[in-house]
Formats: C-alpha cells, sequence, structure tokens
C-alpha cells in the first residue's frame, strides 16, 4: 500500500518539480550516484567478461585470475589490455573491458617518459595522469564515490541524533534543557581539527574511522534550529489539545511536531551534505585526510597544485568535477528551500 502525503507537502513536492534547474540537479546527482555504485563495471582494469577457449571468466566479481591461466605464462595477476591485445590477434577468445581500463591505484610508467601524462583518447587515459602515473578519471570517479557516501552518512546520522536530541530539549525543557545546552557548548569547544590531527598521527585513518570523528563531533550543531522550533511549537493549540486528551510524548512528538519543523531540516540537508564534501575534500588536502592511496579529491587538489605549470590538466580536471558535483547540490538545496519556504508561497485570498 502507498503511503499517502498530505495536500500540502504534496503541494510543496510539486513546487521542487516546477523549479527545473533543481529538479534536473536533483536526477543528475541521483545518476552519478548509481553509476558510483557500480564504478567496477566501468572503471576498472579487471574486465567486466573474458570469453577464453569455450569459457566465460567474470574477473570484476569473481577471485584473482592469473596470467597462466588465460595463456599468458606467468604466475600472476592477469594483464587484461595485454590479454585482449593477444585474444585479438590468435582468435581465441575476446575481452570486454571497461570504458575507461584503469583502476584508481594502477601507475603506468613508459618507455624514454616519466608521468603525468597528458590525455590521450586513444590510450584510454580520458583526462591524463597524475604525477605517478595513475589514471586521473579513475581517481576522481571512485573519490566521488567515497566523497558522496561520506557525506551522506555523516548527514543522515548527524541529523537524526540532533534532530531528536533538540526536540527532546524543547519539548521537555527546564533542568534537562539547561543540562543538555550546557554540554553541548563544552563539547562544541573541543578543537575539531586538533582531534583529527591527533588521530592520524595515532590511528591509520580509514573511511569509517573518519566517519566516526565527523559524527561524533559534528552532531551538536544541529539541535539548536530544532530546539527552537520545538519550543515555538509545544505552545501551540493542537499541541494542548493533544496533550488534554491524554496522548503520549512520543505521539505528540512524532505526530504533531516532528512534521511541523521538519522543512527546516529537509531545506538544510543539502547544504550539509556540500559543506562534509568540502570538509573532507580540505582535510585530504592538508595531509590530515584517508590514507593513501585512497582515491581523493583532495590529493589531487594538492598534486594539481604543485604541478599546474607541468601538468595543468590534474587541477583542471579535480576543480572542475568538485565544482559541478557542488553546484548541483546547491541547486537542489535552493529548490528545496524555494519549494519549502511558507513566506514566499503563502498569499491571502
Amino acid at each position: 500500500m502507498r503511503p499517502r502525503l498530505d495536500p500540502l507537502t504534496r503541494e510543496r513536492f510539486r513546487r521542487f518539480r516546477s523549479i527545473r534547474r533543481a529538479w534536473i540537479s536533483l536526477w543528475v546527482l541521483i545518476l552519478l550516484i548509481g553509476l558510483s555504485l557500480v564504478a567496477e563495471l566501468l572503471v576498472n582494469s579487471r574486465p567486466i567478461m573474458v570469453w577464453y577457449q569455450g569459457r566465460l571468466y567474470l574477473p570484476t566479481y569473481d577471485r584473482v585470475r592469473f596470467g597462466d591461466e588465460l595463456g599468458l605464462g606467468y604466475h600472476y595477476e592477469a594483464n587484461y589490455r595485454d590479454l585482449a591485445l593477444k585474444l585479438a590477434k590468435d582468435g581465441s577468445g575476446w575481452v570486454l573491458m571497461p570504458i575507461v581500463p584503469y583502476n584508481p591505484l594502477e601507475q603506468e610508467f613508459r618507455d624514454g617518459s616519466y608521468p603525468p601524462y597528458p590525455p590521450s583518447v586513444s590510450l584510454r587515459h580520458f583526462l591524463g595522469t597524475d604525477r605517478i602515473g595513475r589514471d586521473i578519471l579513475a581517481r576522481l570517479f571512485y573519490g566521488f564515490r567515497i566523497a558522496i557516501f561520506f557525506s551522506l552518512g555523516f548527514v543522515l546520522v548527524t541529523f537524526v541524533a540532533g534532530t531528536l536530541l533538540g526536540i527532546l530539549m524543547g519539548y521537555v525543557g527546564g533542568r534537562f534543557d539547561l543540562v543538555v545546552q550546557r554540554l553541548i557548548e563544552i563539547w562544541e569547544q573541543v578543537p575539531f581539527l586538533y582531534v583529527v590531527m591527533l588521530v592520524v598521527s595515532i590511528f591509520q585513518p580509514e573511511f569509517f574511522l573518519f566517519l566516526a570523528i565527523f559524527i561524533i563531533f559534528g552532531w551538536t550543531s544541529r539541535t539548536w534550529a530544532v530546539r527552537a522550533m520545538t519550543y515555538r511549537e509545544r505552545e501551540r493549540d493542537y499541541v494542548l489539545a493533544a496533550r488534554t486528551m491524554g496522548a503520549s510524548t512520543w505521539r505528540i512528538i512524532s505526530v504533531h511536531i516532528l512534521p511541523n519543523i521538519l522543512v527546516v531540516v529537509l531545506t538544510s540537508l543539502p547544504f550539509a551534505v556540500e559543506g562534509a564534501i568540502s570538509a573532507l575534500t580540505a582535510l585530504d588536502y592538508l595531509g590530515f585526510g584517508l590514507r593513501p592511496p585512497t582515491p581523493s579529491w583532495g590529493e589531487l587538489i594538492s598534486q594539481g597544485i604543485s604541478a599546474y605549470q607541468a601538468a595543468p590538466w590534474i587541477i583542471a580536471s579535480v576543480g572542475g568535477a568538485m565544482t559541478f558535483v557542488l553546484v548541483l547540490i546547491a541547486f537542489v538545496g535552493e529548490g528545496l528551500r524555494d519549494a519549502f519556504d511558507p513566506k514566499k508561497y503563502t498569499v491571502y485570498q
């Protein structure tokens, strides 16, 4: 059974769809996220399929295939680009490679020259390589997947925790509100950057460790706006009537208060995602981010700045990709804000 939306919510989503810039940006973002989930089929040094001597192999999601299993004469993982050339010559099979036949960690060195190498369509280095021969498009694509899911995970957890605590602070009030306020104010004084530097110097920074650090120190800012709106809503007639009729605290919060303050939460979500991506990129750029050789936009920016004269395609590629994604997210945020803003669309007739 499909959930039924109230007329006001349907009207808000209709207004959002009418803002074409925001609606198109949302679908482009969804497409990019969907493609990043199957990145191994699009950007990878392993092929999608290999047909060799009457057998079909799926190396992308299968075990490592050694060269001597595929007629290459060595006992380590096969170079599938060489295999594709060999099979094309002798006609004993075929190889279906991804669009970009390189992984984000693979280094390439050519005879007589050293990286970085400029963009080349014939070699399928569409955006060139970085200073140690890694394909830039591959690192951008996998770096996008890390950045977007990092930011979505951060925003989801912090908004749920901050919203629930803010509602409790505003609804319960009194001593509970004062104590939690003081604790949040103390917690917000902990220097975030110093904590990150300390953790990086002690531990090996990985995805989930970084996500945990961001969540632990990033949830507090979500509580203040929700708390203020809950204070206003709890004195409304409909909340007082529900309390008089014996409604439980959970029902009042979930049915009456939360839907009426959800507009503020929803309209700030895209901008929080944008901020999380920028923060992760900045820490990677400063060297306090995810450990190498993890694909990272910040690390590419660092390379691009240091080699902007010899390899301008590095900074141009990462700058263009980051600007494109952040502008899409900003358009979605502006569309939500305009569609859900009651002051702009409320008129007396």
